[in-house]
């Protein structure tokens, strides 16, 4: 990777303070800058580095003010975080991209696979699936009968794909993910058995979508478990049968989103969360870390708690429950005057 600041500039839409022929080869953090290197400034807590790193080149934001000279070649842009991750993504495809298929990976003959796809060794594909252009499958993932993986999706080491599900453009599909296990569904019988419910649909994940290590899909009891254009799942997540998550919603790790509920788009659900069957889940609702919510949420509303409810009502709440020790010793020491 060789470019320099004027290229660099070109990408990003940005403009060069400096020398617009200096190249740069290798990215680094502002605190370990040194020559031949990109960096990038966003936080204002990293300033004096500015004035000490010896990087070739810094991304900034337009609105930085210098406070004293600065050494590197400075590019400027409207947003130096979202900037600087556009060229990490370049760069993350210029090296990890990978090309050929494995003689130790099992590809059936039935399976249609695209122009410029990695295949590494241990992978087995099944019956009829068609795989895209530019697809990424790393060792020892499965892919099951009738899947379809679209152009430009990556599967890390371990992913498992099984029968029938739809894979989306550009999906990213971390380490040990889990895509159309079966659901968790059982019926008491009349002895107080239970009785296996066989999970016969599957999963589709729209375009865009990155799913977290170890993360766990279940395929529907019927239709589709449906995961939305944008969706990013951080690690070991849980999603039930028949869920659908709505475009450009982001979860965060150890979350457990029971059957059938909907959620809708562009919210934000932290961590350790749990999301009870059947609800529906508004637009733009914010879930904080640690929730348990088990009813419906409006759209655009903020929740948190153990037992979710309106968040400026559960802080306030907090508050008087951290000084409950001290209110109660002043209510004995209230009720102790009146038994003088």
């Amino acid at each position: 990777m060789n470019y320099t600041a004027k290229e660099i500039s070109n990408i990003l839409g940005g403009t060069v303070e400096g020398d617009e022929t200096v190249i740069i080869s290798s990215i680094s953090k502002i605190e370990e800058g040194k020559d031949g290197d990109l960096c990038f400034l966003s936080n204002s807590k990293y300033n004096s580095y500015l004035y000490s790193c010896k990087a070739s080149i810094i991304i900034v934001n337009n609105t930085l003010q210098l406070e004293e000279k600065v050494d590197s070649t400075l590019i400027r842009v409207e947003n130096s975080y979202l900037a600087f991750s556009q060229l990490l993504n370049i760069y993350n495809k210029t090296f990890s991209k990978k090309s050929g298929i494995s003689e130790k990976s099992h590809i059936s003959d039935s399976a249609e696979i695209g122009k410029d796809c990695y295949i590494a060794p241990f992978v087995l594909i099944g019956e009829n699936v068609i795989i895209g252009n530019n697809v990424q499958i790393h060792p020892h993932c499965f892919i099951g009968d009738n899947v379809i993986i679209k152009n430009n999706t990556t599967l890390f080491s371990g992913v498992k794909i099984y029968n029938n599900c739809e894979i989306g453009e550009e999906n990213i599909i971390h380490a040990g993910a889990i895509i159309g296990s079966d659901g968790f569904g059982f019926a008491n019988n009349t002895e107080g058995d239970y009785i296996k419910i066989q999970q016969i649909g599957n999963v589709i994940t729209h375009d865009f979508v990155e799913i977290g290590a170890n993360t766990t899909i279940d395929r529907a009891t019927l239709g589709s478990t449906i995961i939305n254009k944008g969706v990013k799942l951080d690690n070991q997540i849980q999603i039930g049968h028949n869920v659908e998550v709505g475009g450009n919603t982001v979860i965060a790790g150890l979350t457990a989103v029971a059957g059938s509920t909907k959620i809708g788009k562009n919210c934000m659900i932290g961590g350790s969360t749990a999301i009870a069957g059947h609800l529906k889940i508004g637009d733009n609702v914010r879930v904080a870390g640690h929730t348990g919510v088990a009813s419906n949420i409006k759209d655009g509303k903020t929740i948190q708690g153990q037992y979710a409810f309106d968040q400026k009502d559960f802080l306030r709440s907090y508050i008087i429950f951290k000084r409950l020790p001290k209110m109660y010793e002043t209510l004995q020491k209230i009720e102790n005057q009146l038994q003088k």
